[in-house]
Order: C-alpha cells, then structure tokens, then sequence
C-alpha cells in the first residue's frame, strides 16, 4: 500500500496518525504470534496494538485481551501461566468468509432442511 493508502485508510493497518505516535510518543511492549505489535504511552495510561494486517478486533489473542484492558500489567508471559498442551490457538471472527458456520438449511448451503423426526410432539393446552 502505497503513501496515500497509509494516509487515508484505516481498515488495512494503523493510519499514519497512529504510526507517528507510536513511534514518538509510544513505547513497544511486545508482539503476539501474529506479529501484531502492543505499545504503550509513556506516562502508561493508554494500550493500544497495531495489527499486522487487516484491523480486526478478533484478531487480538486472548493473553494481549488483559493487557490492552489494564486487567494486567506487564506483557503476558510475565502472568500467565505456561502453554499446556490441551490448549487450542485462537481463531479469528470468520464471519464473511469462507470458513464461517453455515449450519444445515442456511441459504449459503442450499437452504434444505432435514425433515423433522417423530421424537417432536406439538404442545396442546388440553393434553394435561
């Protein structure tokens, strides 16, 4: 993306407002796995992340969540416990896309329903 697209979007990455204050004013605290990288002013008083790539809120790992929210101070190695094996990476919102949930009888899956089985009885207020 070019000078002008830095300038004027704010979809695709920090806008050049957020670069130049990061840059002045802000201090590198850390990067995810996904290369997004967490500043913080100097007086500590504003988090803020610059995404590496699309801005996505869904985006931010779980362990970062705390930290940009003040629920935590420091980077999150220094409070977390460590990685077990059980754990799952967090996924991004993937609504739009092609990986999102369409469950059966969507509309984006040919919009046919299973018929419903015998296991339903309609409720009647006389049946009591």
């Amino acid at each position: 993306m070019g000078i002008l697209g830095k300038i004027f979007t704010w979809w695709d990455g920090a806008t050049i407002g957020t670069a130049i204050y990061s840059w002045r004013k802000g201090k590198a605290v850390g990067t995810d796995t996904e290369g997004n990288k967490y500043y913080q002013s100097s007086d500590g008083k504003r988090r803020w992340v610059i995404y590496n790539g699309p801005n996505d809120a869904s985006r931010v790992s779980p362990d970062w969540h705390g930290w940009l929210h003040g629920t935590h101070d420091g980077d999150p190695e220094s409070y977390l416990p460590p990685h077990r094996g059980y754990e799952t990476a967090a996924i991004p919102n993937l609504t739009g896309t092609e990986g999102a949930y369409r469950p059966a009888g969507s509309i984006e899956r040919g919009g046919h329903r299973a018929r419903a089985t015998g296991d339903y009885e309609a409720w009647s207020p006389d049946a009591l």
